[in-house]
């Protein structure tokens, strides 16, 4: 009943405000997703990433390990997705992205916050900044053809990342009223990330729901697995080796869906998949929690 409660506690708020977002879209008030993602993502997240980094007090060799356990769960998730999409015949433009890229900014960041606190949260970030470079290059070439490196070097989250990795590194620190400013901005970040998930979803129209549950189940079983077979290989701490799993275990992330659309994929196939492995979620994930808690 203890677990019970605790993993409660934990998924609880994270649910409920996006459950917040989904509401307020179906009551029919304004939402400008551009505006949020776009302010989230360009303050809020990178000033998040920035100071947690920077004020973390997790061993530098630790968050190294973490950092080469995501690479390598990450290119394990792609080969075993483009396995799977070339064995059901799936098109690879509007599939394997979704396939490989989880939702470690609005699901994953809170579900680590919430459950390891402060720790969980820096491991979290490390985690989310793989996978976001990640997303900026192979999966842009793989949606469109065409990645670029430069627009990587141009997203204030991998300078927030690179500059929180030189300054843990060297053990340095803004001025206090600068290190409370960015604080306060990054605490927009989660909220924000969460509220916009509920209105995601609440805006997305499924085209079906077979195929998509069937990859969803899949993908869920095959993220975790590879997930705890490189945490376990890695030897990674109990809490680094949780937050590994549930960031890799996230559903398909709805910039997937954005993607999609921006570039010609069968975007209404990859908002079914958002839609069906975020619901999906709601039951696995706090498994998920329960074992690793």
């Amino acid at each position: 009943m203890n677990l019970v409660l605790t993993v409660g506690e934990v998924v609880a708020p994270v649910f409920i405000l996006a459950a917040i977002g989904f509401v307020w879209v179906k009551m029919g008030f304004e939402y400008e997703l551009e505006f949020v993602t776009r302010m989230s993502m360009t303050l809020g997240v990178p000033c998040l990433i920035f100071t947690s980094l920077m004020r973390t007090e997790i061993d530098p060799t630790a968050l190294t390990a973490v950092f080469m356990a995501a690479a390598v769960a990450y290119a394990g998730v792609t080969i075993t997705m483009l396995a799977l999409a070339l064995l059901l015949r799936l098109d690879i433009r509007t599939y394997l992205a979704p396939l490989i890229f989880g939702n470690t900014g609005n699901l994953g960041l809170p579900l680590a916050l919430f459950a390891f606190g402060d720790e969980g949260l820096g491991y979290a970030v490390v985690i989310f900044a793989v996978m976001a470079v990640y997303s900026f290059t192979a999966g842009v070439w793989i949606v469109s053809g065409g990645g670029s490196l430069t627009r990587v070097l141009r997203e204030p989250m991998v300078a927030g990342t690179l500059l929180g990795a030189l300054f843990l590194w060297q053990g340095w620190e803004t001025p206090v009223f600068l290190t409370n400013t960015l604080a306060l901005i990054g605490q927009l970040a989660i909220p924000l990330m969460l509220i916009t998930l509920g209105v995601a979803v609440a805006r997305l129209a499924p085209q079906s729901f077979v195929r998509p549950t069937l990859l969803s189940v899949v993908k869920a079983g095959a993220c975790i697995g590879i997930a705890v077979v490189v945490g376990r290989t890695f030897d990674l701490p109990p809490v680094a080796f949780a937050v590994l799993v549930i960031q890799v275990a996230t559903p398909v992330a709805v910039t997937s869906y954005l993607l999609a659309a921006k570039y010609g994929a069968d975007s209404d196939a990859v908002a079914s998949l958002v839609v069906v492995s975020t619901l999906a979620s709601v039951i696995y994930l706090p498994l998920v929690l329960g074992w690793t808690i």
